[in-house]
């Protein structure tokens, strides 16, 4: 306990945080007043695993039972804590060992490289997962990214509502869009396919690595009748040799691995029309370069890493494109994460039933790890608009607002079914 002990000492300056070791001692760390935040280690190797690596080694001892927080509080209040005395020491809780930093960033460059084979393996790794399973925590529509929040009373439904509105509008679709053709990079469960040919009967071709998303999608498509114009297939961006009129890649760039964003933006502009619009949505670093920490990449998101705009913003250069629009969403999706976990956690027990309470305690941590991110950390996200020809947009971005508008006007206010029911 005495490596942990002296890194906590310097890193909790305020709490307070009281852990309650394997061996029954007790111990206090920060100035603060006030009822402490209270774990408790169930396990002797507890400490140890943790001081090694904090952030591989919290993650782990979370998921296997190790390390408890006691009631009233639970793993968000503590991720949140550690995250304010980072944010205050304008410092990282990373591991106290410049050796075990090292190791990390030498195993996150060898996991980048991300050929058809391992993108697919990947990708089934995150999103094999039953879809009962993403029914519990996401909105009505499955919309796995950031919702758009517009004002505080706006619930995830209505948010990921106004998030693919948002989108159509920043991709300029006429009203009537018949005959032209739609791109979906990372599709998901096929929603905002959906939503754009609802709207502007353009054809969509959605496509993914995750096989049930693509079933999953094929069969929305079939039941809303529209399977004529909207396909779903399981397929590697990069195996595309179609035109299409307009591209969205929505939350998919985070999974192509840093060593390949030029090929990423390379083949899209290969495949847009002369005179179309490509609107990437992507988590970013609101600073520089960086790399993927041990424990997300071990159980979360294997091969993936999140891009700072110099990154991006260079691979779109060297490939040709004219950068349009960007946009930075702040805490958007910390709100969306939050919810998430809300909803994790209501239906704990089924997924405990489902799977087991190591992967709900490991579920759980991935999202207050993320919200802390884009809350206390440097995460947010980026919307970039890509052209061929600075003609295709207007000289202003009011009719990003209008067409919004237009959107949300036709669409009935989307209800959770999950939601418990008030007796």
């Amino acid at each position: 306990m005495w490596l942990l002990d002296r890194f906590l000492r310097r890193a909790i300056r305020t709490g307070p945080l009281q852990i309650t070791g394997a061996d029954g001692k007790v111990h206090l760390y920060g100035s603060g007043k006030g009822d402490p935040l209270r774990l408790r280690f169930t396990d002797k190797r507890t400490a140890g695993h943790i001081a090694r690596n904090p952030s591989l080694g919290a993650g782990e001892a979370y998921m296997r039972g190790w390390m408890v927080v006691e009631p009233p509080h639970d793993i968000r209040d503590l991720v949140l804590m550690i995250g304010a005395e980072a944010k205050a020491a304008k410092t990282h809780m990373d591991a106290p060992g410049r050796l075990s930093r090292m190791i990390d960033r030498a195993a996150w460059y060898f996991d980048q490289f991300n050929d058809r084979r391992r993108s697919s393996r990947n990708v089934r790794h995150h999103y094999d997962l039953t879809r009962q399973f993403y029914e519990m925590f996401l909105d009505e529509d499955r919309q796995y990214t950031m919702a758009y929040f517009s004002g505080p009373q706006v619930g995830l439904e209505q948010a990921q509502l106004e998030k693919k509105a948002l989108i159509a509008a920043k991709l300029r679709l006429p009203p009537d869009a018949r005959g032209m053709r739609v791109l979906d990079i990372g599709c998901g469960w096929g929603g905002l396919g959906l939503f754009l040919n609802r709207h502007y009967g353009c054809e969509v071709l959605g496509i993914s690595l995750a096989p049930d998303q693509v079933a999953f999608a094929q069969e929305r498509a079939q039941a809303a009748g529209v399977a004529d114009r909207v396909q779903f297939r399981l397929v590697d961006y990069r195996d595309l040799t179609e035109t299409f009129d307009r591209i969205t890649s929505v939350g998919m760039i985070e999974h192509v691995g840093a060593r390949h964003f030029d090929e990423y933006f390379g083949h899209t502009f290969d495949r847009l029309a002369d005179d179309g619009i490509m609107l990437t949505h992507t988590i970013g670093r609101a600073g520089g370069p960086g790399f993927t920490d041990a424990w997300t990449r071990k159980y979360i998101f294997p091969g993936g890493y999140i891009p700072a705009m110099s990154e991006l913003v260079g691979a779109i250069e060297r490939t040709g494109w004219k950068t349009g629009d960007i946009e930075v969403l702040r805490y958007h999706y910390a709100e969306t994460l939050a919810e998430w976990y809300r909803r994790t956690t209501l239906h704990a027990d089924r997924i405990i039933a489902m799977y087991d309470e190591e992967l709900l305690r490991m579920w759980q941590f991935y999202l207050v790890g993320a919200e802390q991110a884009f809350r206390q950390g440097n995460m947010v996200n980026f919307h970039i608009q890509n052209v061929k020809q600075q003609s295709a947009l207007p000289m202003t971005r009011d009719y990003i607002a209008a067409e919004m508008q237009r959107l949300l006007s036709k669409e009935a206010p989307p209800v959770w079914h999950l939601a418990p029911k008030v007796a």
